[in-house]
């Protein structure tokens, strides 16, 4: 209950025209499946749309619209396994690639084993061995920030690698 009364006060006011504009073309195709009911094979049809197109639209939408909308880049710069302690240091830039400035970003730092097979690699990316995320606010548009994230408590003596990623608001 608490993620969704969450992403509820993360929404903007164009997450709010997708989903109106949703549920309008979602009552539209209802209405007309109603209609048409003497034809079955197209009511049931538009029925179905309707309901793929509010669930789908809905879900890919909100993804592709935030893509579009708070575009960032993280690129690694270097990462370090410390032999002190078990952790490694990973030296990133976050840059607002985006027309808005950002009021905050959670940037993740997640780290896996590799092992040269393709599908190997992309299995073990669904389980890292470990992730790590901060908060960077304030970044306005065209900024660049260097971030130092710093994952304890890294054990894995083997090969691995360190992907990132941001999730700007």
């Amino acid at each position: 209950m608490d993620k969704l009364n969450e992403f509820i006060k993360e929404l903007i006011i164009y997450d709010y025209i997708l989903f109106g504009g949703l549920l309008l073309l979602f009552l539209l195709f209802i209405t007309i499946g109603i209609l048409l009911r003497h034809i079955k094979i197209l009511a049931l049809l538009l029925v179905l749309v309707a309901f793929i197109m509010l669930i789908f639209g809905s879900i890919f939408g909100y993804i592709e619209m935030h893509k579009y909308l708070f575009k960032n880049e993280v690129t690694l710069n270097s990462q370090q396994k410390l032999s002190f302690t078990e952790a490694v240091v990973v030296y990133a830039t976050l840059k607002n690639s985006s027309l808005r400035d950002f009021k905050s970003c959670k940037v993740s730092a997640t780290v896996y084993r590799v092992s040269g097979n393709k599908i190997k690699d992309y299995i073990r990316k669904l389980k890292p061995i470990a992730k790590m995320s901060i908060i960077e606010e304030n970044i306005a548009i065209g900024q660049e920030r260097e971030i130092k994230i710093i994952i304890d408590q890294f054990t894995y003596g083997g090969d691995y690698n360190v992907s990132l990623g941001a999730d700007c608001r």
